[in-house]
């Protein structure tokens, strides 16, 4: 029968195809100091709108793959508040968000704080406030009591896809997983948040929250790569975006004798996918604050405001009068004024190929 890794003799001694891992530690490395360089260069509040928005990303991403959906609106109200950031229409949030966000931002925000007992036990009561999960009763802020198993299907058919280690082993795995977490030093930080993701699930720790407490505890440690608290990339929403790879390495990879390398690939290359799409995002906002600038002193009404927005953002479909008027709750002879004023400004055009209904776009 096939071993799971913790109890193989070599357990925790992890290794790795180092040929195969540097290389693309260092395609992250290259683009995560881009993506740095690039928002060194950004004003204050376009800095604070994009670290707000990815931080309110991973939160809502990482419950989501848990299969919890979190209110959008609730979520970035909390980590503003806490930010210290205010904007109209802010919202006050329930319990279960205000938990997960705290955890969010003590992991990113304290990045250089050790990681203790008594720390992961604040996050665990903050992800369970009402000491439960769903209907059940759990162990809260302390390790769990009973045996571990990650089980699937229908009563009586269950398919069990994890063991973890014994009750009574989970205090000592702890004690050596946060010795190494506080005092290794020679591992490169974003291959330690690979380690450390791993390790921590593999140990299983708690009654619940284990893959989001693994995923702040990743998030820790890219900040600290990164040196800084500002959140620019978020991890957890590629891993949700690519959560069934997610589960089949993890899976895979528990049951190797002690060489995790399929794990750190995979893990590295859904890192570099993230700040690919940062990359992307960020050359959207960039595009959005020139337009702007360049027009801070053109004189344009709310609905011609409303719109630009939208195509800035990215306007799903092609932009007609008729559309224009759909959106802004505006007559057609309303909305074609408003066309034709852009079109006389130079801000946009009537799109070439023509058809039966006209198209416009940004020039």
């Amino acid at each position: 029968m096939a071993k799971y890794i913790y109890q193989y003799a070599s357990w925790p001694h992890f290794t790795w195809n180092e040929q195969e891992v540097q290389a693309l530690l260092g395609n992250v490395r290259h683009l995560q100091g881009k993506l740095l360089g690039q928002m060194s260069t950004v004003g204050f509040s376009l800095k604070e709108e994009t670290v707000l928005t990815t931080l309110t990303l991973d939160v809502l991403k990482s419950s989501e793959i848990e299969g919890e959906i979190l209110n959008y609106e609730h979520v970035r109200s909390s980590i503003a508040r806490r930010l210290g950031m205010e904007y109209a229409g802010m919202v006050y949030p329930d319990r279960n968000v205000e938990g997960v966000v705290e955890m969010m931002l003590d992991a990113t925000q304290n990045y250089k704080q050790p990681l203790d007992e008594d720390r992961l036990f604040g996050w665990h009561a903050a992800l369970f406030p009402t000491g439960r999960s769903g209907m059940h009763k759990i162990d809260v802020a302390r390790y769990r009591s009973g045996e571990m198993q990650v089980v699937s299907g229908a009563m009586g058919k269950e398919k069990i896809h994890y063991e973890a280690p014994a009750a009574n082993t989970v205090e000592n795995e702890m004690d050596v997983f946060l010795k190494w977490f506080n005092e290794e030093e020679k591992t490169d930080l974003v291959l330690k948040s690979a380690i450390a993701h791993f390790w921590f699930i593999i140990i299983h720790p708690f009654d619940d929250g284990n893959g989001r407490m693994a995923r702040a505890i990743s998030d820790l440690l890219l900040a600290r790569s990164d040196d800084t608290s500002q959140r620019f990339y978020s991890l957890s929403s590629q891993i949700l975006a690519e959560r069934k790879a997610y589960y089949d390495v993890l899976q895979k990879t528990q049951f190797s004798d002690g060489d995790i390398t399929g794990w750190l690939v995979w893990y590295l290359n859904c890192l570099y996918r993230a700040l690919q799409s940062t990359e992307t995002t960020f050359q959207k906002v960039l595009h959005k604050a020139d337009f702007w600038d360049k027009h801070i002193e053109t004189e344009l009404n709310a609905r011609q405001r409303l719109m630009l927005n939208k195509m800035l953002d990215g306007f799903d479909g092609k932009l007609t009068s008729s559309k224009w008027a759909k959106i802004t709750k505006a007559s057609q002879q309303t909305a074609l004024r408003d066309i034709q004023d852009l079109i006389d400004k130079n801000i946009l055009q009537k799109e070439p190929q023509g058809g039966r209904s006209t198209n416009y776009e940004l020039l």
